[in-house]
Order: C-alpha cells, then sequence, then structure tokens
C-alpha cells in the first residue's frame, strides 16, 4: 500500500500550494519558500530510492496522472482570485464560512512582493502538476484519456507542442545536435531556455506539418495538434479573464512562461553536454539520472530519466533507478537551483562531462565530444582531446 500512497505525495505538495496562495500575502512568500526548501533539505537527507515494487493495481497509478488536472485548475484559480475585483465563484465567502478567515482583507494586503511571489509558485505549480504529470500521460499515445488530459496540463504553460516535439522529436535525437532540448556543452541555462523554445516549437510545427501531409490532411484545419494545442492555451487564458479580468489574463501568462521555462532549464539539466550519433540507439548513459527519494516520489519518478529514455514507453512505476547511469548534481531542485548560477554549474558539471566522456562515452562519442569541447567556449574543456586509444584511468 505505501507504494501506492507515496506517489500521492505530489497532491498533497500541490493542494498545500493551494492553500498559501487562498491564505494569500505573506503566505504566498512563506509557501513558495517552504515548499522549496523542503524539496533541496529532503532530497539531501532522504538518500536515493532504488526500489523497485511490484504493482497489482496500475488503473491507481493511472488515476494519480488525471487527478492532477482539476487539481490544476484550483491551483490557478486560487491565486488569480487574489488578482480578481469580486469573489469569483463565492470562493471568498466559502472559506470565511467555513475557516473564518477573511480572504477580503487578505487581498486588500496584498503587495506587489506577495503577487511576485504568487506568481513564482504558480508557476511551480505549473512546472510540476502541469508539466511533470503531462509529459508522462503524453507517452501513452494508445490512451485517448491520458492524451486528452496530457495535452490539458501542457496548455498551462503555452506547451501543449510538448506532446508533438518530445515524443516524435527529443526521443528521437536526443544528445544529438538535432535535439532542440539537448544543451551543448558550454551554452548557459538562459540561452537554452530561449534557444530550446524556439527550436522545439519549430520542431513540432514540422513534424506536425509531415504527419498531416501524409495522411493528405489540411495543415490549417481541425486536424492539426499543434493549432488546436494554442486554441487549448487560449482557452485557460479566456478562462483567466472570466475570473479576474486582464489582471487575470496578464498574471495567467507570467505563471505560465515561468512554468515553460522550468521545463526547459530541466531539460537543459537532464542532457547537458551529451553526445551521440543520432544512426545509433538511445542508451540509459545518454541522460542524467537521479534517485533521490523526495523527487522519485513527488514527481512520478521522473527522476529516472535515464530508463525513461532507453524504453519510452514504460510507465512511471515501472521505470528503474539505474544507478550505474550517469548522475546529475543532486534532486530536481537543487540541481535548477545550480542552473540558474552558471558560473556555478560550469564548475560541478565540467568535471561530471568529462567523467561521461571517460567512463560512458564511446570512442566515436570521445571523438564528438572532443570537437563539442573545442566549441564549449570554456577553457576547462577546451583544451580536453582524446587518442583512439583513450581509456579511463
Amino acid at each position: 500500500m505505501f507504494h501506492y500512497l507515496k506517489f500521492f505525495l505530489f497532491h498533497g505538495i500541490g493542494l498545500l500550494s493551494a492553500l498559501f496562495l487562498t491564505l494569500g500575502g505573506d503566505w504566498m512568500t512563506y509557501g513558495f519558500l517552504t515548499i522549496f526548501f523542503g524539496y533541496v533539505l529532503l532530497d539531501a537527507v532522504l538518500g536515493d530510492d532504488i526500489s523497485i515494487p511490484d504493482y497489482k493495481l496500475p488503473e491507481i497509478l493511472t488515476w494519480q496522472l488525471w487527478m492532477a488536472l482539476p487539481l490544476l485548475c484550483f491551483i490557478l484559480f486560487t491565486f488569480l482570485w487574489h488578482v480578481s475585483s469580486g469573489d469569483p465563484l463565492g470562493y471568498g465567502a466559502l472559506v470565511q464560512q467555513l475557516s473564518g478567515y477573511d480572504m477580503v482583507a487578505a487581498r486588500d494586503a496584498n503587495s506587489g512582493w506577495n503577487l511576485f511571489w504568487g506568481v513564482i509558485m504558480t508557476g511551480l505549480m505549473i512546472g510540476m502538476v502541469g508539466t511533470i504529470t503531462g509529459h508522462e500521460l503524453t507517452h501513452r499515445t494508445w490512451d485517448p484519456i491520458s492524451m486528452f488530459v496530457g495535452r490539458w496540463l501542457l496548455a498551462f504553460s503555452f506547451d501543449s507542442n510538448f506532446a508533438i516535439e518530445h515524443v516524435y522529436g527529443h526521443h528521437r535525437y536526443v544528445s544529438t545536435t538535432e535535439d532542440p532540448a539537448t544543451a551543448p556543452r558550454g551554452r548557459n541555462v538562459y540561452a537554452h531556455v530561449v534557444i530550446s523554445t524556439i527550436r522545439g516549437n519549430v520542431s513540432a510545427w514540422n513534424i506536425e506539418k509531415e504527419r498531416l501531409k501524409k495522411k493528405r490532411q489540411g495543415l490549417f484545419s481541425v486536424h492539426n495538434f499543434a493549432i488546436r494545442g494554442y486554441l487549448m492555451s487560449a482557452t485557460i487564458m479566456l478562462a483567466s479573464f472570466l475570473v479576474a479580468g486582464w489582471a487575470g489574463v496578464l498574471f495567467f501568462i507570467a505563471a505560465g512562461l515561468w512554468g515553460k521555462a522550468l521545463l526547459e532549464i530541466v531539460n537543459y539539466m537532464e542532457h547537458y553536454g551529451m553526445v551521440r550519433n543520432p544512426e545509433t540507439p538511445v542508451q540509459p548513459r545518454h541522460s542524467w539520472n537521479t534517485n533521490k527519494r523526495f523527487s522519485s516520489w513527488s514527481m512520478f519518478n521522473l527522476t529516472r530519466h535515464s530508463h525513461h529514455h532507453a524504453q519510452g514507453e514504460v510507465p512511471y512505476h515501472e521505470l528503474k533507478p539505474y544507478r550505474d547511469a550517469p548522475m546529475m548534481i543532486n534532486g530536481y531542485l537543487t540541481t535548477i537551483t545550480v542552473a540558474l548560477i552558471p558560473p556555478l554549474w560550469h564548475k560541478l558539471m565540467t568535471p561530471k562531462v568529462l567523467e561521461w566522456d571517460a567512463k560512458y562515452a564511446t570512442a566515436e562519442e570521445r571523438k564528438m565530444a572532443e570537437a563539442a569541447n573545442r566549441k564549449s567556449g570554456l577553457k576547462a574543456l577546451q583544451g580536453i582531446t582524446y587518442s583512439d586509444d583513450y581509456r579511463a584511468a
């Protein structure tokens, strides 16, 4: 039973964030800091989860994923309520009736600083509750309900195209120069967010264009999943307007773009610096992995990224920890924090990249790594070369 319940930690964190957003004011600031530092601390002290349970009722684990959609709608609504001018859906009155807490007074006391942290926390939840779950669901191309829920979850970060590019592009070209999501050595995370977003959307559009051409369906038609994805995000913008007017639209856009940025930051740290010949099979060694317990339990095993890329169709509860795979700096939020500080990132990742060359790369990949080192712009890498008979010490 525990191995089913542990994944409900994900929903608990989502509800906790909704509580902090409901309380408003400084609670939005305290809420974000509590969740963020909680992740960092618990990943540091709880160690790794290398268990591989046998699940007899996998349908429960699918229902858990579907529950993310109403949860994310609720989280966004609680934040938008604080930028509205009335009492949408009577939520403030309901909270006061049940608890005695005056949400209107809390809203009147909100500062710009509070709302900034509200955006940050809402965006974090869009990234976690929306993107992580949407990622898992849109890999289940055989399940129309999962695809429907997954694409709507991704629409909160203006990224329903992820269901196209990630499944049919990224998984094919990962760790190659053809992959928008794979950051070459030396690139900083801020440039990567912009470059990967633009190239990813172009790639998704081209993939969809080819699909429609083969099916002899119109590019600008209801059959185009890319266009339908844009309309899904527009629908959420309309709902935001109905809740909180133009302020709601603007705050949703801010939170959604932050959620999208988080996805690209995660892409950055999951494949940074790796190389692969696109004609060779994807192996577990072509992705950075982590088995940190708290991140694994609260992110539906997103952490077991090496197995996911080796077998993208495997559901999250069957992913293996692959303890011999190349490892990230730490758990997900810790590694995200390091990535946001480029000098620290390169200081910590350069030795890991060199270790990857020595321990995991084939002879062909080491030659590719040499070229990547020269182009990196990093002094610590540019002088590194590998002979044909190079072996790890």
